[in-house]
């Protein structure tokens, strides 16, 4: 899960993420939320460890994650990794995957592990790992997606527009250990499962 971080990564964790990251055996430079999901020796480690706790009320108009959000684009980082961010929620883990689309980050790269799944959020262009028979999904968001644009796909997209609500990104196959996707307008999500293909598109 921790596969290309940065030995130096600033890492801020969102509420119950905490524990998360400790298990991980990250140091939390920063920890943000209402903590009703956060133990009181965690942030007590947290402080412990020099890392700064930002606590908001209960009843707040943004998710712990889109706080976290907020404070890491204020460090200007060219890139940020979200681990976790779905809570075994379905709302929490779709609400997530809009959230880290929204144009308040088009200023960073963004990606996300969310279990087995990695969300990789695609605004030009983006090249993304896998390994060959991988199943891969292109979700346009917020809009359609204009001349979208792939290699190494098993079925590619030239120059495709993708309306909002579309399937046709879905299911796609990595010929390779790597592929590109480009557009000229609009936003995707790049979602990989975890799983391998099974032959069949569906």
């Amino acid at each position: 899960m921790l596969a290309g971080l940065p030995a130096d990564a600033w890492v801020i964790a969102a509420d119950g993420g905490i524990a998360h990251a400790f298990a991980l055996g990250l140091t939390v430079d920063e920890a943000v939320g209402d903590f009703d999901s956060a133990s009181a020796p965690d942030l007590a480690r947290v402080q412990a460890g020099g890392g700064r706790i930002e606590r908001h009320p209960v009843a707040k108009d943004a998710t712990d994650l889109e706080l976290a959000l907020g404070l890491a684009v204020a460090r200007q980082p060219r890139r940020v990794v979200v681990i976790g961010g779905h809570g075994g929620r379905f709302d929490h883990w779709l609400g997530n995957a809009f959230l880290l689309a929204a144009p308040a980050y088009a200023s960073v790269e963004l990606v996300a592990r969310m279990g087995a799944a990695t969300l990789t959020v695609v605004r030009r262009s983006a090249v993304l790992h896998g390994s060959p028979g991988e199943l891969v999904s292109l979700l346009p968001v917020h809009g359609p997606a204009s001349a979208v644009r792939t290699e190494g796909l098993l079925y590619p997209l030239v120059d495709e527009d993708l309306p909002v609500g579309t399937t046709r990104g879905v299911s796609n196959v990595f010929v390779d250990s790597r592929a590109t996707v480009s557009l000229t307008s609009g936003v995707l999500l790049a979602v990989q499962p975890g799983q391998q293909s099974g032959g069949a598109r569906s």
